[in-house]
């Protein structure tokens, strides 16, 4: 019986460091990037078939034949509020497959604004915007605080929000307000790169850019991925 009880621990032992080697192995040959985010990041307004930021980012990424594969896991859904980003994180299924990230993208938000504002961009209403942030800002440090705790090596770009009505100065200031301070919020964090878009649809024309009032075409979500790529390009050094 000791003998058996042995034989099964070295067993398991031997089938661990196994199955750890071929992970890592993995891992060489493919880079795995989880993106976490809304529509825009779910790829809403680019062409059929199409993801948005996410398919132009992958397609640039992995140009480079000698080098990993990298592959995006879009975790994006449309409508989705911070708090729903929460949700996916304590989720079993995704909380578990966190620490095979090798970078992150969180890119959430502009329903926390719009919703907050009555669910449109008619009229500002300046009190339920500034008291949708705090709560914004709240559930946005708990996302960043569970793929730190559940990943202690990945970096994380945040993706800053825009304002897709940039004649609307009402809306311009709490955009700007909100950029602001997630900005502050990430800037000691070394693991962290803030990504601003604010600034990438100034003096470009709507139906050049968009596919509606929210969302960017093919186009639109080209600049958002070469400002990504601009900031990160997703490589092992």
């Amino acid at each position: 019986m000791k003998k058996t009880a042995i034989f099964l621990i070295i067993l398991v032992l031997i089938c661990t460091v196994i199955f750890q080697f071929q992970k890592k192995e993995t891992n060489k040959e493919t880079r795995i990037v989880m993106a976490f985010g809304d529509s825009l990041t779910h790829g809403k307004g680019d062409k059929k078939g199409q993801e948005g930021y996410i398919d132009g980012l992958e397609e640039q990424l992995n140009q480079d034949g000698d080098k990993p594969k990298v592959k995006i896991w879009n975790y994006g859904i449309s409508g989705q509020e911070t708090d729903g980003v929460l949700k996916q994180l304590n989720d079993l299924e995704i909380n578990s497959k966190l620490d095979q990230a090798e970078e992150f993208i969180v890119f959430i938000g502009t329903n926390d604004f719009i919703n907050a504002n009555g669910g449109d961009l008619k009229q500002v209403h300046d009190s339920d915007i500034k008291q949708a942030k705090t709560e914004y800002i709240s559930h946005f440090k708990k996302i960043i605080s569970i793929l730190e705790k559940e990943n202690k090596e990945a970096p994380i770009s945040v993706i800053g929000l825009y304002n897709p009505q940039e004649d609307r100065e009402a809306i311009e200031k709490h955009i700007i307000d909100w950029d602001h301070t997630i900005a502050d919020i990430v800037e000691s964090d070394e693991r962290i790169t803030y990504i601003p878009t604010n600034d990438l649809f100034k003096d470009k024309s709507k139906k050049d850019y968009f596919s509606d009032s929210l969302h960017p075409n093919q186009k639109g979500y080209e600049l958002i991925t070469k400002r990504i790529l601009e900031k990160n390009d997703f490589r092992e050094s």
